[in-house]
C-alpha cells in the first residue's frame, strides 16, 4: 500500500441564502487548494441545485506521497504541518460561478468557500469520510 492523500468532492448542497436566490449564478464549479502544493477543480461546472437538492461531482484527487517517489512533495508537506502558526495547512474548498456560454463578458466569482485542516487530520490520526462541510 503506498502512501497517498484521496481528496474527494462527492456533492454540493446550497441552504437558503443568496447564492440560492440569485439568478445570474446558474452553473458552479469547485477547487481545491492547499497553499501552493495544489490546485485542482471538478472537470465540469454543474447546474446549481435547488435548495435542499444536492449536485453530485464524484470527483476525486489522489497525492502520491511516498518515500521512494514523491520524496521532495512529502518533505514539503512535512515542513507545511509542523509549522503550526500559519494556515497554509488547510484544504481550502471554493464554490465557484461558472458564466452561462452566452455570458461572455461576466467572469467566474468566488462564491463560497470552506476549510479542512490537515495538521487536525494528521493529529487526531482520523480520516474525514463522507462528512459535509459547511
Amino acid at each position: 500500500e503506498t502512501e497517498k492523500i484521496r481528496i474527494e468532492i462527492i456533492s454540493l448542497g446550497l441552504t437558503k441564502s443568496r447564492i440560492a436566490s440569485d439568478e445570474t449564478i446558474q452553473r458552479l464549479f469547485v477547487e481545491c487548494r492547499l497553499y501552493n502544493f495544489l490546485a485542482e477543480e471538478t472537470p465540469l461546472s454543474l447546474p446549481k441545485p435547488t435548495s435542499g437538492q444536492r449536485i453530485h461531482y464524484n470527483y476525486s484527487i489522489l497525492i502520491h506521497v511516498d518515500e521512494a517517489n514523491n520524496r521532495a512533495r512529502r518533505e514539503y508537506l512535512k515542513s507545511m504541518l509542523l509549522k503550526p502558526d500559519l494556515h497554509n495547512d488547510r484544504l481550502q474548498f471554493t464554490v465557484v460561478s461558472d458564466p452561462p456560454e452566452y455570458e461572455q463578458d461576466l467572469e467566474c466569482e468566488d462564491i463560497g468557500f470552506a476549510y479542512v485542516s490537515l495538521r487536525n487530520i494528521f493529529q487526531k490520526q482520523r480520516d474525514i469520510i463522507e462528512q459535509d462541510i459547511n
